[in-house]
């Protein structure tokens, strides 16, 4: 068997336990439990596992990272290693002494998100009281004590309207990148997508503001921004490629090409309780089925674009049509693709339901 380059980064979901409930939360529609975490000693194995086999970055991830009380203990195995440390965070949790206890076990850089710029319409969406306030602080506090940080904004059609003064909060916390981050559809945000899906007018109103301010804000402030896929005309290539340049660890020890693969019949994600991480990135069958091009279809087989956007998103097919293994219908070569431009239309066009919040036992 051809090797296989190690991943860049891991992303390490420690948890699924987050004080948030936002309706396009990225963890699957069954979340885990405590219990089935596993534990310290387990997580710092893996790490060391990913040391070896060349992992630079580990991208420490939930639900909510910070509800685990190991997390300076696994941050400084990790710095340890020489391992690039990045938190993705809510901040609720947060406080200046832990912060300080994070940075000084070895965290590198800070990723708060944000789910509006109103602190109503924060409540409403994240369902945590106060959540704005405390994120502005938490903010602040990233800075002060030195940490880089990168503000996350999730956007959709009942926040685009905060999109110009989350870009002038961001410049007021320091950040050096600001993720306007359009919804993607899967999981808990595909349950909501009606709720969520903007139109197109309200894109295009998004794209305008984010254009002006990298041109206003150039040396200041690095602005990516990721489109919702239902309006694209060629898809992204999602994760760089499956299981080519990230590798997901979820709390149980699963090992995923991305957060939602585990929604995908006929795949069988291998555990890190029973395999090496090195065997199952190289052997794994579940890794190897979408990786490469040998697996793609027509249009995507004969496209000059097939190692560039490497089909599209597996999960993303199967959730349009039903099939992982069918080219991305957000390409417009797809014959499915009238089919998605209907659904945003359609969607959009209407009143949006009430969310479906992100909670156990909250998607049935």
């Amino acid at each position: 068997m051809t090797s296989i380059d190690p991943p860049l980064a891991m992303l390490a979901e420690v948890t699924h336990r987050c004080p948030l409930q936002c309706p396009y939360c990225s963890n699957p529609l069954q979340l885990l439990t405590a219990s089935q975490e596993m534990d310290t000693e387990t997580w710092k194995s893996i790490f060391s596992q990913a040391a070896e086999m060349g992992v630079l970055q580990i991208h420490f991830s939930g639900g909510e990272p910070t509800v685990r009380q190991d997390l300076e203990k696994l941050v400084a195995h990790c710095e340890g290693l020489d391992l690039y440390c990045n938190l993705i965070t809510s901040g609720v949790l947060l406080n200046k002494d832990r912060l300080i206890r994070l940075a000084a076990a070895g965290l590198q850089h800070v990723q708060l998100s944000f789910q509006a710029a109103q602190a109503d319409n924060a409540d409403r969406i994240s369902a945590y009281p106060n959540s704005l306030e405390k994120k502005i602080e938490i903010g602040r506090l990233v800075g002060e004590i030195g940490l880089p940080l990168t503000v996350n904004a999730v956007m959709h059609r009942q926040n685009l309207d905060d999109l110009e003064a989350l870009i002038d909060l961001s410049v007021e916390l320091g950040a050096q990148r600001l993720e306007v981050a359009h919804v993607q559809y899967y999981g808990w945000g595909l349950r909501n997508r009606a709720a969520l899906i903007p139109t197109r007018a309200q894109l295009d109103r998004s794209t305008n503001i984010v254009e002006a301010a990298r041109e206003r804000l150039k040396g200041r402030l690095v602005i990516d921004y990721v489109v919702p896929d239902y309006y694209a005309r060629r898809p992204k290539s999602c994760m760089g490629g499956w299981a080519r340049q990230f590798v997901n660890v979820t709390p149980n020890g699963k090992v995923l090409p991305c957060h939602a693969a585990e929604d995908l019949p006929g795949l069988t994600f291998d555990s890190l309780r029973d395999r090496t991480l090195a065997d199952i990135w190289q052997k794994s069958a579940a890794l190897n089925h979408f990786r490469g091009i040998d697996w793609m279809p027509e249009p995507c087989q004969s496209c000059d674009r097939r190692e560039l956007d490497w089909g599209g998103c597996r999960c993303q097919a199967f959730a349009l049509t039903g099939d992982a293994a069918v080219t991305d219908p957000v390409c417009e070569l797809s014959p499915h693709h009238d089919q998605v431009k209907q659904i945003a239309k359609k969607e959009s066009g209407e009143s949006p339901p009430e969310f479906l919040y992100r909670r156990i036992g909250g998607a049935n």
